[in-house]
């Protein structure tokens, strides 16, 4: 699905409306990234896609012109400690909620996410399918964890985090199994518990 503009113009007629979107949510290591854009209130066709859809080049190039074109943006990494110690879903929320206070937007768009604030609010699923505003915040979101994850590929190379990204992959599971946990892995989650006890064992 290509994004528009179409769920700007439903929030209303606001020209800071800022995009918020996630990347690494679901990952068994490595931070969460929080990231929040807001574009120019000019309703141009854009290239910005979901990044999920897209090829590490082309996001990486696409990430680079919405630092360039952006009135504002922010990008927030949340270590895996924080998310073991507060959950996912809140250290999501929390990173959100400090974004929108940093980037005083006039409305916000999130990816399903219910933030508290104040302002207009529209959080519908798929947002990064169908705005331009929430693609944006989530090729930032997506670029700056893969790189995240390369450089801890270099400190951890036996875990391929370069290729998986941290996700629950086979590969993983089974360096998971053999080598045990890594401060970077979110303990609380299930698969990395299961490894934790394998490396006490």
């Amino acid at each position: 699905m290509t994004p528009s503009w179409s769920l700007e113009t439903q929030i209303g007629d606001f020209k800071l409306i800022l995009g918020i979107d996630e990347a690494g949510r679901g990952a068994l290591a490595g931070p969460v990234a929080v990231a929040g854009a807001i574009l120019p209130a000019e309703r141009v066709v854009l290239p910005y896609r979901d990044s999920k859809t897209l090829k590490f080049e082309r996001r990486v190039e696409l990430a680079e012109h919405v630092k360039s074109y952006a009135v504002r943006y922010a990008i927030k990494l949340v270590p895996a400690a924080d998310i073991d110690s507060t959950g996912i879903l809140k250290v999501v929320i929390r990173a959100s909620e400090e974004i929108i206070q940093e980037l005083q937007p006039e409305a916000v768009i999130t990816d399903y996410l219910k933030v508290k604030t104040g302002l207009p609010l529209l959080a519908v699923p798929k947002a990064d399918a169908n705005s331009y505003t929430v693609a944006a915040a989530s090729l930032l979101a997506k670029t700056a964890r893969d790189q995240y994850m390369i450089e801890l590929h270099e400190k951890h190379p036996e875990y391929g985090f370069a290729g998986h990204k941290g996700y629950g992959t086979q590969e993983h599971v089974q360096a998971l199994q053999k080598h045990g946990v890594t401060p970077e892995h979110r303990k609380t989650f299930a698969p990395v518990a299961q490894g934790l006890l394998f490396s006490e064992n």
